[in-house]
């Protein structure tokens, strides 16, 4: 069994057990959250959403919640001796599938 959830404005296929890394949702390590935009749920039988399956429900608990490596963004033209060096580490929480209530 396995469902299609959105967070953060991003998709992520989870089945139960997963572990999947989602943008920070403030919510401390050990807790409870509840992902109730489903999109899609296979169970033998597939259940698509228009554009949410109304009641379905994917429980998952906040393993921790981090920074991802260092991206750097670097910035140059040429001739003009303009360039700019920035580096980003993106926000995530890392939460691991307990159930998929369809």
């Amino acid at each position: 069994m396995y469902a299609i959830i959105a967070t953060g404005g991003k998709q992520y296929t989870v089945s139960e057990g997963d572990e999947i890394k989602v943008e920070k949702l403030g919510i401390d390590a050990g807790e409870t959250v509840t992902f109730d935009q489903v999109l899609f749920v296979s169970n033998g039988t597939a259940v698509v959403g228009d554009p949410t399956i109304a009641g379905a429900t994917v429980t998952a608990t906040v393993v921790v919640e981090g920074k991802g490596r260092k991206i750097i963004v670097y910035k140059y033209k040429r001739k003009t001796g303009y360039h700019k060096k920035n580096g980003h580490r993106q926000l995530f929480t890392k939460v691991k599938i307990d159930k998929i209530n369809a």
